[in-house]
């Protein structure tokens, strides 16, 4: 990490969380050091990220939080996490998308994100298991009207997980009967081993579903997402065309989904992506 004291507390916290999470714990005088800030700064930085239940604290310092295979973080909690991250590739993801097509967003905070930059494209048909992601269309609609190319959405219905998902039979059974041009799949983990892997059993085979009705699969997950490995996975790599990423992605990382996926799109970085 480089001395930066004009670094936004966001930004510095995710560099704190990346350097805990790589080297397996930091010191907090490490981290003044190579920050450029006071220790109570710093402090501060791991109070946030602990409440945020993704670093423990320790005496003089932070370790990183080994989360069971099982555990799922409810959509508040994630949704504070690599926010700028978040941001990037939606704004990335939403370049993909063509006017007049029929997509679907998974659920997931990243889809959220990718939900509010997808507002002005319009005539698109959005399909979604996430409570999150349709009111996003339905909010904006509520305030201006419905004027002409609005998005039509269809929710699927289902039983609500913790991330605000709807999964189970009924979301099964809607999403079985649909096809749409591309998904949006935002993922608990990724990793070359496990593919695509969840904590929730049902929101594994409603995933199932989602990536079968799918012409094409696009997976939106910041860095911190590859080498996670949940409970249950729902599809391999070779059946993801295209990762969205951030530029927080390690070069080993790059190399291993080089070999398997069809294209990577880093945020902020030049790509050869096309319109879908």
């Amino acid at each position: 990490m480089s001395e930066n004291q004009n670094l936004l507390a966001e930004q510095r916290r995710a560099l704190i969380l990346d350097e805990v999470r790589r080297r397996g714990g930091v010191r907090v005088n490490e981290l003044t050091r190579r920050l450029g800030v006071s220790d109570m700064t710093v402090r501060r930085d791991l109070d946030a990220l602990s409440r945020q239940g993704v670093v423990e604290k320790v005496h003089g310092g932070a370790v990183p939080v080994v989360e069971a295979s099982t555990h799922e973080p409810g959509f508040e909690a994630k949704s504070g996490l690599e926010l700028s991250a978040k941001e990037d590739i939606a704004r990335a993801a939403a370049e993909l998308v063509a006017p007049g097509t029929a997509i679907a967003l998974s659920g997931g905070t990243t889809t959220y994100a990718l939900a509010h930059q997808l507002l002005d494209v319009p005539d698109l048909t959005v399909v979604t298991n996430s409570v999150r992601v349709a009111d996003v269309f339905h909010s904006a609609q509520r305030v201006a009207g419905q004027r002409q190319g609005a998005a039509t959405v269809v929710l699927t219905g289902g039983v609500r997980t913790p991330s605000d998902s709807l999964v189970g039979p009924v979301a099964d059974q809607a999403i079985a009967a649909l096809h749409f041009d591309v998904l949006f799949l935002g993922v608990h983990g990724i990793s070359v081993e496990a593919g695509l892997s969840t904590p929730n059993l049902a929101e594994a085979e409603t995933n199932r579903r989602l990536v079968q009705s799918a012409r094409r699969v696009v997976v939106v997950a910041d860095h911190t997402k590859w080498g996670t490995v949940g409970l249950s996975s729902f599809a391999a790599l070779d059946q993801v065309d295209t990762l969205v990423t951030d530029a927080g992605l390690p070069t080993e990382a790059r190399t291993e989904i080089a070999e398997h996926l069809t294209r990577l799109v880093v945020a902020g970085e030049p790509a050869d992506a096309t319109d879908i």
